[in-house]
């Protein structure tokens, strides 16, 4: 059997398909290999939220053929699913899958790994169903076999002419209704936390997005898998588990008898023997006060909200199809705050959407300015083919997007400082993380349940629980010594840390 890399991008739901991925080929008997130049297969799981993210990916792809002609190149993912054809000319290209069939790569891979170099398409849109994988190179394909394309592509980027063109494997992803998981044992801890994703595809549509269109509908994983998923992940050793989704508030509506996310988090508390969950993001509203206090009744839920916020300014938000207005938004921060008031609140902010004037900035600063935020993650605005704001007119200029950007993200910095600053002289229970690029010598890189970076000193394995003395900060970590500490849990931790 073939040995395979898989190359990751774009967002914990993607970094989780990669995940299912994995375990497949392995269970079908494929070798992992610890780098891609090892590799005979190399999975690129692309991204598409911004033009960076495809730029990213086409670059990776050229650097991958040119280390080594003979690998073979899976593309799939996001951008797979919105424009194979830009894909597919790309060399060294043999298959772009897109999302709708990431779950036949697997059989896709046999077929590669069983026969000799696949003959290149013979067009952009040389479409082959899953069903066909495996049928003789002479064995034509009927008409009504081939599954159909559809893309976001505008007519201007079309790719040219190319001497190579990989075959497409495509089909309507508003059809599936499965749900690709496995939990991924990597990330932000390396191997110490992984992220299970619940829930994919998303039912809004807000105009800047490009995701419902290349994820498809919501679709949920039945509670009783996702208890399942935690029992054995606890049982492995993990003790911090992040639960994932496209758009997770909106998790089980989907399901007959429908679930609500607030009543998973109650059987999983009842359950399992996860010691502590954390909540990936989530709309503005679906954080209920009932949410909340199920957050303030309980050590073993993070206190960390990551809610997408997009713009302070109601004119903005009108624009692009959001289903809320600043001051709903600005209750559900107030009501986090008010029950737990060291809590992590992050945001998402797009700087420079089209028409957005200096007073809708204006007004997103001072919005942000007041309330109790402790970190953003600033996006400035990327054109996505095929959605409503795409075709808008009103284009903020680049070097104005960019200045909107660095004061959005110094704005950040400086409530991320003062969140920082606050937590001095309290105790924290912080969980340890594998040393990171970061790492300093007798010191061990933590994580608290209001997200904050924490260096204990001393060295420790990760994955250990520890009350932290916080002592003072210094640049984007808290430093402190470790007052009381799990030992006994060296024994028994398994995760490979």
């Amino acid at each position: 059997m073939p040995s395979f890399f898989i190359e990751q991008f774009g967002c914990r739901a993607t970094q989780a398909d990669g995940a299912a991925l994995e375990r497949q080929l392995l269970d079908r008997g494929c070798t992992a290999a610890s780098a891609a130049a090892a590799a005979d297969i190399i999975v690129v799981n692309t991204c598409t939220v911004t033009a960076s993210a495809d730029a990213q990916a086409r670059d990776a792809i050229r650097k991958f053929h040119a280390a080594n002609p003979a690998v073979r190149l899976i593309v799939t993912g996001c951008y797979a699913q919105r424009a194979p054809e830009e894909l597919a000319v790309l060399p060294g290209v043999s298959w772009v899958v897109g999302n709708s069939h990431k779950p036949q790569i697997p059989q896709l891979i046999d077929s590669l790994s069983a026969a000799a170099p696949a003959e290149t398409a013979k067009s952009a849109n040389d479409f082959f169903p899953a069903a066909a994988l495996h049928s003789e190179p002479s064995e034509p394909l009927s008409s009504d076999s081939t599954v159909p394309f559809h893309s976001f592509v505008a007519a201007g980027l079309a790719p040219p002419a190319a001497s190579h063109l990989g075959k497409i494997l495509i089909g309507d992803i508003f059809d599936r209704t499965e749900l690709l998981s496995a939990p991924v044992l990597g990330g932000e801890g390396h191997h110490t936390r992984p992220t299970l994703k619940i829930q994919d595809g998303c039912d809004s549509r807000c105009s800047y997005c490009v995701i419902p269109f290349v994820r498809g509908k919501s679709r949920s994983l039945p509670p009783d898998t996702v208890i399942q998923e935690i029992r054995q992940l606890s049982a492995a050793g993990y003790r911090e588990i992040v639960l994932s989704g496209i758009n997770l508030g909106t998790y089980g509506r989907d399901l007959s008898p429908r679930v609500e996310f607030e009543n998973l988090l109650r059987r999983i508390l009842g359950e399992t023997a996860v010691e502590r969950l954390r909540i990936s993001s989530i709309e503005p509203l679906d954080v209920t006060q009932d949410l909340v206090e199920l957050f303030a009744g309980t050590d073993r839920i993070a206190q960390h909200f990551h809610m997408p916020l997009q713009s302070g300014s109601d004119r903005i938000l009108a624009a692009m199809h959001r289903w809320y207005r600043a001051e709903h938004y600005a209750r559900r921060v107030e009501l986090i705050h008010e029950r737990l008031p060291h809590a992590a609140i992050g945001a998402d902010v797009i700087a420079g959407f089209p028409g957005e004037s200096e007073d809708d900035h204006a007004a997103t600063l001072s919005f942000i300015e007041r309330l109790p935020f402790t970190y953003l993650h600033v996006f400035s605005f990327s054109k996505r083919p095929g959605t409503k704001a795409a075709s808008l007119s009103n284009e903020v200029p680049g070097a104005t997007i960019k200045r909107r950007a660095r004061e959005l993200r110094a704005l950040s910095e400086k409530k991320s400082a003062a969140f920082r600053h606050s937590q001095i002289g309290r105790t924290l229970r912080v969980l340890t993380l594998r040393p990171d690029d970061d790492s300093r010598s007798n010191t061990t890189p933590t994580l608290s349940s209001n997200y904050l970076r924490v260096r204990m000193d001393g060295t420790f394995s990760a994955n250990l629980w520890f009350d932290v003395q916080v002592a003072g900060a210094e640049g984007t970590y808290l430093g402190g010594t470790g007052i009381s500490g799990m030992q006994g849990q060296l024994a028994q931790t398994t995760v490979n840390a």
